[in-house]
């Protein structure tokens, strides 16, 4: 068995980072499987039902505050860590997205452009998306002036107007630069 594992969510000011793990099966017959950069929201939610119907997947994450004691490397680590050890069977071989790879004792290669070449890291990919959107999408509810629900968290002009006349919220990632600027720690 053969998980892909990939990650979202490095980049923002705000948020968790989300890593899954994804094992297809064989004769799965998912269409349409890419970068989950390159489809669009509905494709996204479409290839998620499919991939959730038939495959094996964990989702995990590692908070602001994680990301801010342990740095967005170490977290986006811990995090795809998290995933694979939270699947229900283990791997034979794991293929992650990226140029380096957790500390762990999984068979395991790096894979740079893994999420537009090998099915489960797309699928992975696509998991990592939609469950972080999500995420954001419901934490705008609470602080609509961010503009999360367009924005995910990042650094887009809305957002950090927001951030200038408002001030970080505590799903800030403090230790990232303008917050850590902005905050009144």
């Amino acid at each position: 068995m053969i998980a892909g594992v990939d990650e979202v969510g490095r980049g923002p000011l705000a948020g968790p980072v989300v890593a899954a793990a994804v094992i297809l099966p064989d004769d799965h017959s998912i269409v349409g499987l890419d970068d989950s950069k390159r489809l669009t929201a509905a494709k996204r939610a479409r290839l998620e039902l499919e991939i959730i119907g038939c495959a094996r997947f964990s989702v995990a994450q590692c908070s602001e505050i994680e990301i801010d004691d342990i740095n967005i490397l170490q977290a986006t680590m811990l995090a795809m860590t998290r995933a694979v050890e939270g699947l229900d069977a283990v791997p034979g071989h794991v293929l992650v997205d990226g140029n380096r790879l957790p500390k762990w004792s999984y068979s395991a290669e790096a894979v740079i452009g893994g999420d537009a070449i090998h099915p489960c890291i797309s699928a992975a990919s696509i998991l990592a998306k939609e469950f972080r959107d999500r995420l954001m999408i419901a934490a705008a509810e609470e602080y609509p002036q961010y503009g999360w629900e367009r924005n995910k968290g990042y650094g887009t002009a809305e957002h950090l107007a927001a951030l200038r006349e408002y001030g970080p919220t505590p799903l800030h990632r403090r230790s990232f630069a303008p917050v850590s600027q902005m905050a009144l720690i």
